[in-house]
């Protein structure tokens, strides 16, 4: 399975980030004939204030952040795991994600859990929960060779929310981010590599790079495709771009029985 990470510095101009994403999604399908791309966190809008991102939001399936990827499933007949957008669902907003099939039938949809409320060590503050409401499910679909796990960004720093997407028999898990210049430069890394090794998984983590709109703050970029061996098997460091590898779930299964984690498994 061939699967392409999409890394975009988007801003509060919807349609300008649609175009950037269309635009990479072609050149991944035309360049490495991609079987499925992953795009990040918050492509669609990635506005910081509050009044703006609720201004921003799209109901599911109605909206066209939804029509959008669901077309781009069908034009390219690849599975489209779209990072994440903003979901207005009654009074309530979500950090959503949603999954297109080849044939545009939306194959899963998960909301945020984790809220990133923080302040970090330069200072700046961020509360996710001053818009959005947490999801409450874990969620996986059946991708082209097996099952894939859902999560977006502060998840990654919740071990026990991989681990139970491991344990439902995910061999893949995406992890869509904006993850911060400050934090990223010290921690991104790290924790993929982690969450690959202890699940023993792929993890796919596309990611916002660069400066955010009004430019106070920034993105770190650096997205990578980590192997169940804890190996960075692709990665763009800066810029809006692409990459692709291919994803071997026979060598998941080789890893898994190489050291058997699952089943030496104590605490639960």
């Amino acid at each position: 399975m061939r699967v392409s990470i999409i890394q975009m510095n988007a801003g509060a101009d919807k349609a300008a980030n649609h175009e950037c994403a269309a635009s990479l999604i072609a050149r991944a399908v035309a360049t490495d004939r991609t079987d499925m791309v992953v795009l990040p966190e918050m492509f669609a809008f990635h506005g910081m204030d509050s009044e703006g991102r609720r201004a921003a939001a799209e109901t599911i399936p109605d909206g066209e952040t939804y029509d959008f990827l669901k077309s781009l499933a069908v034009e390219h007949g690849i599975f489209v795991h779209g990072g994440s957008y903003i979901e207005k669902a009654g009074d309530s907003f979500f950090n959503t994600t949603v999954v297109f099939g080849p044939n545009g039938e939306e194959l899963a949809r998960y909301r945020k859990i984790h809220l990133f409320d923080v302040t970090t060590q330069d200072g700046k503050e961020y509360k996710e929960s001053a818009v959005f409401s947490r999801g409450e499910d874990l969620v996986t679909y059946e991708g082209i060779e097996g099952r894939i796990g859902c999560s977006i960004c502060y998840d990654l720093r919740f071990p026990e929310l991989y681990q139970g997407l491991a344990a439902a028999g995910c061999k893949v898990i995406m992890v869509p981010a904006a993850f911060t210049l400050m934090t990223g430069k010290d921690h991104w890394e790290v924790l993929l590599r982690a969450r690959a090794i202890e699940t023993e998984t792929y993890v796919v983590a596309p990611a916002q790079w660069g400066p955010y709109p009004g430019g106070k703050g920034a993105s770190f970029g650096h997205s990578m495709i980590v192997d169940p061996w804890g190996n960075v098997i692709s990665r763009i460091p800066e810029g809006d771009g692409f990459a692709t590898a291919r994803l071997d779930m026979g060598y998941v299964d080789t890893v898994r029985a190489r050291i058997p984690v699952a089943e030496h498994k104590v605490l639960k």
